[in-house]
């Protein structure tokens, strides 16, 4: 086992906090513009339990698109994989995450993977509750017991303001409601998905979750099964090929793990049978993926040969 070290990761943080000076912070999400840049924070949860951290490792942040993720298991287990990717594909995209465009020129409606706004606001709408409320009960009992944290909840300012805000995800939805991907009330699924996206924790409640799934699965601390292994799998797969945006090809080459990113600055890694690896640093580059986190990331696995390739 590659254990990674306290003093390795304040050393590679120290050594990449510059490159926050390269990036911006997002700003669409109006309360997501006040964090500051210079914020750096990292953490490995190993499959034994065990998690060094370095930087402002209990600074909590928003987790945003890396919440995909773990959404997606939570659809498969409660549904299957039918069910589910009969709503959405398994393909990548090579466009922004945001993009309407490929809604339009594939099968009607259905979006191309989960991991971009629209298959993610599709994979949403699959889960169990009968009003919003119920949903939100449902990904916030998922996500406690994922990080073994009952106090796991969301940030309702910035569910808020992107609830405010999420004019274009309104718009994916209707789109797909039009082409029946998606059923019921578009307002009840964008208060569910801001609120999905809008839940907050810090870098080692991050990382703990990435061991879940580098265990196949199996809870790091008691290795009880808290997600099937098919299904860690599946979305261990949507990672590498969709994970990092319209960067994912890059960051496959570049970096070579199973990886998902938010625009808050999150980034979470998965690597098999050794432990989750979540960053943060809240400047983003071009493609929305914080430059720090590319950096630690790209430095730590290449140290570590983590690469699955």
């Amino acid at each position: 086992m590659s254990f990674v070290s306290k003093n390795e990761l304040d050393y590679w943080l120290e050594h990449v906090r510059i490159y926050a000076n390269n990036g911006t912070v997002a700003d669409y999400i109006p309360a997501l513009a006040n964090q500051s840049p210079e914020i750096s924070a990292a953490a490995f949860y190993s499959v034994d339990g065990e998690c060094p951290s370095a930087g402002q490792s209990n600074y909590k942040f928003t987790i945003q698109s890396v919440s995909k993720v773990f959404i997606l298991a939570l659809a498969l287990i409660q549904h299957g994989e039918e069910a589910v990717f009969n709503r959405v594909g398994k393909e990548p995209s090579s466009d922004p995450f945001y993009s309407i465009r490929k809604l339009e020129l594939e099968s009607p409606g259905k979006p191309l993977n989960p991991m971009i706004n629209a298959g993610a606001l599709a994979v949403t709408n699959m889960i169990r509750g009968r009003h919003s409320e119920e949903m939100v009960g449902e990904i916030l009992d998922f996500m406690r017991r994922l990080c073994q944290d009952d106090s796991v909840t969301y940030d309702r300012d910035v569910a808020e303001s992107e609830f405010q805000t999420a004019f274009l995800n309104r718009s994916l939805a209707y789109f797909m409601k039009q082409n029946g991907i998606i059923t019921g009330s578009v307002e009840e699924l964008l208060d569910v998905y801001t609120k999905q996206c809008a839940i907050e924790m810090n870098v080692k409640q991050l990382a703990r979750i990435g061991a879940v799934f580098a265990n196949d699965g199996r809870d790091p601390d008691t290795n009880v099964p808290l997600i099937p292994a098919t299904v860690a799998r599946i979305c261990k797969t949507f990672m590498v090929t969709c994970g990092m945006y319209d960067n994912s090809g890059t960051f496959a080459i570049n970096v070579g793990i199973p990886a998902k990113s938010g625009v808050s600055g999150a980034i979470l890694g998965v690597i098999k049978n050794e432990g989750g690896l979540a960053v943060f640093g809240p400047s983003l580059d071009k493609k929305g993926n914080s430059v720090v986190g590319i950096e630690l990331l790209e430095k730590l696995t290449q140290e570590k040969k983590w690469s699955i390739y």
